[in-house]
């Protein structure tokens, strides 16, 4: 895994867990899905900002590897990074971490830029996203 270039974090929720009292895994993507909108707003580009501008991110792919169980109450950070490829699409790495330094998950994905007019990929997302953003270094430009 790459460098994380932003994180957040975030305390497992009881509601969140499953009958053996782990997190649920389909709320591993909801974090990672969290912090990547949180990556966004710390760059200064808001959902509004993308809609206004007719793009927005797609997730193409993603693959979770869960290492360590989590449970309720555990806090959790949760690292992102974008890779930029110089295509239609770009890398994210995202590691979640517990507080005592225990990696839980690696979640990684291939995304996009979607014209919401057209419905394709943009020909070139590191551009489109570096012009909205007033942080642009947060998204590892």
């Amino acid at each position: 895994m790459s460098e994380q270039q932003f994180s957040v974090t975030v305390r497992v929720r009881g509601y969140e867990t499953d009958v053996q009292g782990h997190l649920n895994q389909s709320v591993y993507l909801q974090y990672a899905e969290h912090a990547r909108w949180e990556l966004f707003l710390a760059a200064g580009i808001t959902q509004g900002d993308l809609a206004k501008a007719g793009i927005g991110p797609v997730v193409l792919e993603t693959t979770i590897r869960y290492l360590r169980e989590l449970r309720a109450g555990d806090e959790v950070t949760i690292g992102c990074a974008i890779l930029w490829s110089g295509g239609k699409t770009f890398r994210v790495e995202q590691t979640i971490t517990r507080t005592d330094g225990v990696v839980a998950a690696e979640v990684t994905g291939v995304g996009g830029i979607l014209d919401l007019r057209e419905r394709r990929l943009v020909p070139d997302p590191r551009e489109r996203v570096h012009a909205l953003a007033t942080d642009p270094a947060r998204l590892g430009f």
